[in-house]
């Protein structure tokens, strides 16, 4: 009992409050990765991923015709059709027979598109079909990374090309390298000797093609800048599970046959959808881990804020007035919220919340500098006229005040009674409570 406690503490609290950076090099990647793990799994269960992924099933069914028509219609364009349609045999759509009737709707929904009853309409309908399911999955990484507002419609437009763009690219050069492999590759002496190795290139190709979709998809997706480790990691953890999660379908289908016995001829129905509601919970629980990753450091004692003091935390706000003024007085450059926080060995989700107070009450100000993402912070105002009782005034009468109506007269006395203790602060420590009127 007493272990299990120790390690709920650790978890809780020590894993936030010991520094990384007095580490080793091997001990703080074990905190870091241990720290992300948590992180991701408490973004699982707080931002809803089971909904949010539900949701996207939802519109993937919805939209998967439309998806492939597009990336049909492009492979066309390139003359590799017949790509496309041996890379989807391959999957487990094929090895449900579904392909050549999921193809011949792709071609009678693309005839439909080109020939539709007014003008245009038939294509409009198929680029919003496919635009509405990239929106969707834009949300669903933003709520992740919190990051409130999405990108611009010619922004969204681009990306979404993209990635259409990309998908037929992967699955040609899937299939290319794998013809490189046994066709070139085979027939030098050296790579005659090694059959495993043969065999362990032609498997690992899907792989490593999911691995940069996934990659690719973490970095360019969410509407905010992600470093290279934070799309790199979860890209090769989820592009992973994709691959063995769709060689267990293909398993599923071939060797249990009770999904026929059951369902009959619609087996390959309840097996679509749970392949589709598993990638989506994979896809964004990547995109958890992602955000834990490149966020690590803002959740240091995350635990103790949540419970920190009134009085503690007019300590650090004082303080931060304080290292901005100072520079300032100095004449040195202004400094980010990171690098506050990184100098003065502070939680850095606790310096942008406090920042942000400060500028909303005037007592400082955000400063943009020209190809600098992060915003730097100077005074509001005169530092020869800004005190103590300023900041902490500034703070303690920032929103909305006197908005309740029908006062009695006992409220107004005691209102009266408060103003006067507020501007002779030297009277609370004399002042009993039942005495306030």
């Amino acid at each position: 009992m007493r272990s299990i406690k120790k390690i709920d503490n650790f978890v809780r609290y020590d894993l936030w409050r010991k520094p990384t950076t007095g580490l080793s090099k091997w001990k703080r990647l074990l905190y870091n990765s241990i720290r992300s793990v948590v992180l991701t799994v408490r973004g699982f269960f707080d931002n809803n991923i089971s909904i949010h992924a539900n949701a996207l099933t939802f519109s993937m069914l919805f939209a998967i015709v439309p998806i492939l028509a597009l990336v049909l219609a492009i492979a066309k364009g390139f003359g590799f059709e017949q790509v496309i349609q041996d890379e989807l045999n391959k999957s487990f759509l094929g090895s449900m027979g579904m392909v050549p009737g999921i193809m011949g709707f792709v071609e009678r929904y693309l005839d439909t598109a080109q020939g539709g009853t007014f003008v245009g309409v038939g294509l409009l309908v198929l680029l919003w079909s496919v635009y509405s399911f990239f929106m969707n999955i834009e949300s669903s990484f933003n709520t992740i990374w919190q990051v409130k507002k999405s990108r611009s419609v010619l922004r969204q437009f681009s990306t979404y090309i993209t990635i259409l763009l990309l998908v037929p690219i992967m699955m040609i050069v899937s299939s290319g390298l794998s013809v490189i492999i046994n066709s070139t590759l085979s027939e030098l002496p050296f790579f005659k000797s090694l059959a495993p190795l043969h065999d362990f290139l032609l498997r690992l190709v899907p792989f490593v093609i999911c691995w940069l979709v996934f990659t690719w998809m973490y970095w360019a997706i969410p509407n905010t800048k992600v470093g290279l480790w934070a799309c790199l990691i979860p890209g090769i953890l989820i592009g992973t599970l994709f691959q063995i999660l769709q060689m267990l379908t293909v398993y599923l289908v071939v060797f249990l046959s009770r999904t026929s016995i059951v369902y009959g001829a619609f087996a390959a129905i309840p097996l679509l959808l749970t392949w589709l509601q598993l990638s989506c919970l994979f896809i964004l629980s990547g995109a958890e881990l992602s955000f834990a990753i490149e966020n690590n450091e803002d959740f240091d004692y995350h635990r103790d804020l949540e419970s920190i003091s009134r009085y503690y935390k007019d300590y650090v706000t004082l303080f931060i007035t304080y290292v901005v003024v100072h520079r300032f007085e100095q004449s040195l450059t202004p400094q980010t919220a990171h690098e506050i926080a990184q100098e003065n060995e502070l939680p850095t989700r606790l310096v942008n919340q406090l920042l942000l107070r400060l500028v909303e009450v005037g007592v400082l100000r955000e400063s943009h500098v020209e190809g600098q993402e992060q915003c730097t912070y100077m005074p509001a105002y005169d530092i020869n006229q800004l005190t103590v009782d300023k900041v902490i005034k500034s703070i303690d009468h920032q929103g909305t005040e006197q908005f309740l109506e029908n006062p009695t007269e006992l409220r107004q006395c005691f209102w009266k009674k408060y103003e006067q203790l507020e501007l002779d602060q030297s009277k609370w420590g004399q002042t009993l409570v039942k005495d306030l009127v």
